[in-house]
């Protein structure tokens, strides 16, 4: 083996092994958060137990609102490692890795010699480790379409129709997991990219109709499939969650204009004090191509950072105009900017005193905040001498990148740099875990119905976040009803007519003791890291 094909192993080995740490270990350290994780995750359950791969159920009614890519792979999942939450986190995690080795080929192709760091700053950000680890479509639809734009550089250099080829594939594969979104970011990356290099039939070229039809060929089947089995499957599907959560604001996401700004800042930490003058430095270069300037006479090579500045800001801009909004819809910029920050550091021959301060505070703080979070989730302070000691391990970890920056240069920022975003991640799936799944998560709470003698009797939820609905139903495998009837419309509402347990916000005796009438209820407890309590309602009263 020659030197350089050591050097590549020993580079695989090194983003292998991060990869595996930051996206599958301890997937299953605390249970599924929010109301989608939970959803996503029972919807391929119920498709596993039907042998249906067309029609996404939850409740055993139609759940129209996402594409079938996610349920296929949890699906899979389940298939080999049975139904839990952790197999529900696999795909993402598996793409994420996915993505981080494209990363990697690319920039040994494009930007030989930064291709170890342009992975490591893509694996180590905190979007990427966030939603690499959830069991949602973000990271289904944000891997392809980041792979996507890869191949479509690749052909726009070499001219090999292999990568145009690929570069419909995933975009085909992207609207598996979400619809139009990869497809129209896509057109609107390489048509901003033209329209600056004032060349229209760049983008003209890429219209290849062997493409299309690969495109057609991926996505199309299973759209027309649902559609033949769900006729209304065309209106909730395009019209309602596409169109009408655009713009409007029908599912009370709604977000002032800037909230992606904040949001962005945050998903590329701790690599912000890089990425933000990177931006700036390609955004100065993209206005010089455009207007230009004989300077900006470069070769399209050099236009990398051009590209990766259009694929950067598309998202963020095209989903800030939108009136609805989550944190998660703008998760295909972020490996355009981490591509462009490891292209920045790539060329740059120094970095200042003043970046590599801010990039050890950043890094200080990430760790700290890391180390805080648990207590702010249990709504504790930490003990004095906890928090002396929080302090003195960010000075420690802010000196430690400080010196060893400012000693060995550019080349150990990555090394460095992971650091403290391992024993900050370490820290939440080992000894901060119990405290986010007890005050974050319902399987704690599925636990205690268990306790409480709940059994497969009927449970139901009174005046709970959704949340806990969604993380019940899951957890249970069974519907969770709600006392409520503007309860969400994919989950049964009215009074169980049975004997039941409720779940309700903590003291709401009196509100079920009115809910249910002249049934009996008794309390059985609290659950008072999530402000809960348990109450068991007799059946109705013979009269």
């Amino acid at each position: 083996m020659n030197a350089r094909n050591k050097l590549l192993s020993i580079q695989l080995v090194l983003v292998v092994g991060v990869s595996l740490f930051f996206f599958f270990f301890g997937l299953g350290a605390f249970g599924l958060l929010g109301a989608d994780e939970p959803r996503y995750a029972q919807i391929a359950r119920e498709m596993l137990a039907r042998h249906d791969w067309i029609v996404p159920t939850f409740n055993g009614s139609p759940w129209l609102e996402k594409p079938v890519l996610l349920y296929w792979k949890m699906m899979v999942s389940y298939l080999f490692f049975g139904v839990s939450d952790w197999a529900a986190r696999v795909p993402a995690a598996a793409n994420a890795t996915a993505l981080v080795l494209a990363v990697f080929f690319f920039m040994r192709r494009f930007r030989y010699t930064s291709e170890l760091d342009a992975a490591m700053i893509t694996a180590s950000s905190a979007g990427m480790i966030g939603f690499g680890r959830g069991a949602s479509t973000d990271m289904l639809v944000s891997a392809p379409f980041a792979i996507a734009m890869m191949s479509w550089w690749a052909w726009h250099q070499t001219g090999r129709k292999l990568w145009l080829g690929f570069f419909y594939a995933l975009l085909g594969v992207g609207a598996l997991a979400k619809g139009p979104v990869a497809p129209a970011l896509a057109v609107l990356v390489v048509g901003a990219y033209a329209v600056i290099r004032r060349e229209g039939k760049i983008f003209l070229r890429s219209l290849w109709i062997p493409g299309f039809l690969l495109f057609f060929l991926i996505a199309l089947p299973w759209y027309l499939a649902v559609q033949h089995y769900v006729p209304q499957f065309f209106h909730v599907f395009f019209i309602e969650h596409n169109l009408e959560r655009f713009g409007t604001n029908l599912y009370q996401h709604s977000q002032p204009f800037w909230y992606y700004i904040p949001v962005f800042l945050l998903a590329t930490l701790p690599w912000t004090i890089f990425t933000i003058p990177a931006l700036i430095e390609a955004g100065k270069r993209m206005v010089k191509r455009f207007k230009g300037d004989p300077d900006s006479n470069a070769t399209a090579g050099d236009d990398l950072p051009v590209f990766l500045f259009i694929w950067t800001l598309v998202p963020v801009l095209f989903f800030s105009i939108s009136r609805s909004k989550l944190p998660g819809y703008i998760l295909p910029s972020i490996p355009g900017a981490t591509l462009l920050a490891a292209e920045y550091l790539h060329r740059a021959q120094t970095i200042s005193r003043l970046k590599t301060a801010l990039h050890a505070l950043l890094c200080a703080s990430l760790l700290v905040g890391a180390l805080i979070a648990p207590f702010a989730m249990a709504k504790q302070p930490p003990h004095p001498f906890f928090q002396a000691g929080m302090m003195i391990t960010g000075a420690i970890i802010a000196l430690m990148v400080l010196l060893m920056v400012r000693r060995e240069g550019a080349r150990v920022l990555h090394f460095v740099t992971l650091i403290p975003v391992i024993l900050g991640v370490a820290f939440l799936l080992r000894p901060a875990a119990p405290v986010i799944d007890r005050t974050q998560s319902a399987r704690p709470i599925s636990e205690r119905l268990t306790e409480l003698g709940a059994g497969n009797g009927p449970v139901a939820v009174f005046n709970v976040k959704r949340q806990i609905s969604y993380g019940l139903t899951f957890y249970r495998n069974q519907p969770i009803q709600h006392y409520e009837h503007e309860g969400p419309v994919d989950l049964p509402s009215g009074i169980p007519s049975t004997t039941h347990i409720v779940v309700a916000k903590e003291g709401s005796l009196e509100a079920v003791q009115a809910a249910v009438g002249d049934r009996a209820v008794k309390s059985l407890g609290t659950f008072p890291s999530q402000h809960l309590e348990f109450f068991m309602v007799s059946g109705p009263k013979q009269h």
